[in-house]
């Protein structure tokens, strides 16, 4: 199998899918997207059997996997789920449409609505970049006054949406969240990421993964969630609320896996290709 890696920063994850690439006998191809140019109805003189995307910047992720499905490739995540779970706004509002479990989620579009859509959810609340990752510019605000301040901010930042403003419940859950991920049709691994010190569970600010073992309510969850987002290899986002139970918070079309590699000794990568040679072999 020929397999083409997108990307832009060469983290652990992209030099470990090499690695187990090659140790099952395929070719990689290399696709740096920050030096990259392309063409409508380009014809590529290389061969790929499938393209798996590993760009860490949000747009550079969407724009290169909809010019490759463009070009007759099959991408890993596909242009479409990308859209889906790299817009917080449009994953929550579909997952809840599909009545899967969420906060309380609403997004208003100028400073004051913000602040009456904030009192009707009912303090504290979390306001989040529409788009963003490792818990950058997650604020919680305990009354109207702390939320104006995040408000204004947010208006005279260098955001896409920051004219967009998505604010959440505040989940009381315990000093922790949960990874899952999806890979295929299947739910092979996933791990607590649990932070004492900070009320954001991202391992980016400080958490750390403890193994985690699936239960069969979190399998059918998250394969519930892959119905409605689509895509072959998401990282699924829950919290655990103490009277409703499992609650989808947000969802990732290009997951980071090394620290789940570490704590529970499963090979992601590893599965990942098997998973895709099936995929291939349809």
């Amino acid at each position: 199998m020929r397999i083409g890696i997108l990307y832009d920063i060469p983290r652990w994850e992209e030099r470990n899918l090499i690695e187990e690439a090659k140790k099952l006998g395929h070719e990689v191809k290399l696709e740096y997207t920050k030096d990259s140019i392309f063409l409508t109805n380009e014809r590529r003189e290389q061969e790929i059997d499938v393209f798996i995307q590993r760009s860490v910047s949000h747009n550079k992720a969407l724009l290169s996997s909809l010019v490759m499905e463009s070009l007759n490739f099959t991408v890993i995540n596909d242009y479409n789920t990308l859209i889906r779970c790299e817009n917080k706004a449009i994953t929550t509002f579909l997952l809840s449409k599909h009545n899967i479990p969420t906060p309380k989620t609403g997004i208003a579009f100028n400073p004051e609505k913000a602040l009456e859509l904030a009192n009707k959810i009912g303090y504290p609340v979390v306001i989040k970049p529409i788009e963003g990752s490792w818990g950058r510019m997650v604020a919680k605000a305990q009354d109207e006054d702390t939320l104006r301040s995040y408000v204004e901010y947010q208006s005279y930042s260098i955001q896409k949406f920051r004219d967009s403003y998505y604010i959440q419940e505040y989940v009381n859950k315990p000093n922790r969240d949960i990874r899952i991920f999806v890979i295929g049709d299947e739910v092979p691994v996933g791990i607590y990421r649990v932070n004492d010190k900070n009320w954001r569970t991202n391992t980016a600010l400080g958490a750390k993964a403890e193994p985690l073992k699936i239960d069969e309510e979190l399998r059918e969850l998250t394969l519930k969630v892959r119905e409605v987002i689509g895509g072959f290899f998401l990282g699924v986002d829950i919290f655990e609320d103490k009277e409703r139970g499992y609650i989808v918070d947000e969802v990732n079309g290009v997951p980071e896996y090394k620290n789940t590699v570490r704590v529970t000794g499963f090979n992601v990568s590893q599965f990942l290709i098997r998973k895709i040679e099936e995929l291939i072999k349809k």
